[in-house]
């Protein structure tokens, strides 16, 4: 394909109670990895064009035991620092992204639903938490990514991080 960036790693995934009471709910929208679990095995591949502010983002986690967990997204440029990340049925996580001199950056800015061109908040981060995530370069092919759901009630609810090597790319 052409803009395509494949991407393999590990990442410690972790997911408190509230999530796991949440499961039903999060494998029907597709919204995040409904297991947990050290060491899981994980591909990405990212695909853009050249004539589009859309990233999209295809995820395989190999959790032992279990079918491989996809996840797929796609990341839409709004204007400025203004990103969102689309999920299933069009509902988006919206973020600042920005580069702090050290890693680039994600933070939260709400949940919304796209609704035939409209974009809808959704009081999601009252139920969920509020989300962050950053990657950091640690060298030419490799890099090392954190994301997680923090609820100011129950603190971290979701999470996972690890690094990631840059397994092949074309233009």
């Amino acid at each position: 394909c052409v803009g395509c960036v494949w991407v393999g790693g590990e990442l410690d995934v972790h997911c408190s109670w509230l999530i796991y009471l949440l499961k039903p709910f999060l494998k029907i929208f597709n919204v995040l990895v409904p297991y947990q679990g050290k060491n899981i095995p994980v591909s990405v591949s990212f695909v853009s064009k050249s004539d589009s502010e859309t990233l999209y983002f295809n995820r395989t986690f190999s959790f032992p035991d279990k079918k491989p967990y996809r996840f797929y997204s796609r990341m839409v440029r709004l204007t400025g620092d203004d990103v969102i990340e689309f999920m299933r049925f069009n509902i988006g996580w919206r973020m600042s992204c920005f580069y702090d001199g050290k890693k680039v950056v994600l933070q939260h800015r709400g949940y919304v639903w796209q609704f035939f061109g409209l974009l809808i908040p959704l009081p999601i981060n009252l139920l969920m938490g509020k989300g962050y995530a950053e990657e950091e370069a640690i060298s030419d092919n490799e890099f090392r990514m954190y994301f997680e759901i923090r609820h100011r009630l129950f603190g971290k609810v979701y999470g996972y991080g690890g690094n990631f090597t840059i397994r092949g790319q074309e233009s």
